[in-house]
């Protein structure tokens, strides 16, 4: 049966991502990645959210407390894509803190992506469109 005009998926809302090391991932989106900590309402388990432009676009869990164990990877999810600005300046970014990733030109457009992995072993993309790009 057909959606309705009215039904419409507007984005990406967030990610969450469960750890133990909370503190750990947070400074890695933080200082890596570029996010900002910000208001997290008040849950009744501890955790961080971190924002982009005025949205959290990723909620983090704190396990560290609890049963829980934290998975080896990713689950059925791949990858955790953010659309993103300043390929050159992330490549020496990267590239100063000594964090692995790889580069790659997606064949036939003028988007470039960024790969790493997270504190978690979640692997992150960073995706560039650099035809908006300021020349290198």
């Amino acid at each position: 049966m057909p959606h309705s005009n009215a039904v419409k998926i507007a984005g990406l809302d967030h990610i969450n991502i469960q750890t133990p090391v909370v503190e750990e991932t947070c400074t890695f989106f933080e200082t890596i990645v570029g996010l900002k900590r910000g208001f997290r309402p008040d849950f009744p388990f501890p955790g961080a959210w971190l924002y982009s432009e005025g949205h959290p676009v990723l909620h983090i869990n704190d396990i560290s407390g609890t049963d829980r164990e934290q998975r080896p990877d990713s689950g059925v999810i791949d990858h955790v894509a953010f659309g993103s600005r300043g390929f050159e300046a992330m490549k020496k970014h990267l590239a100063g803190k000594g964090i692995q990733h790889r580069v790659n030109q997606v064949p036939n457009s003028t988007r470039c992506q960024i790969f790493l992995r997270d504190p978690n072993n979640v692997e992150i993309e960073l995706n560039y469109d650099t035809k908006n790009e300021p020349a290198a």
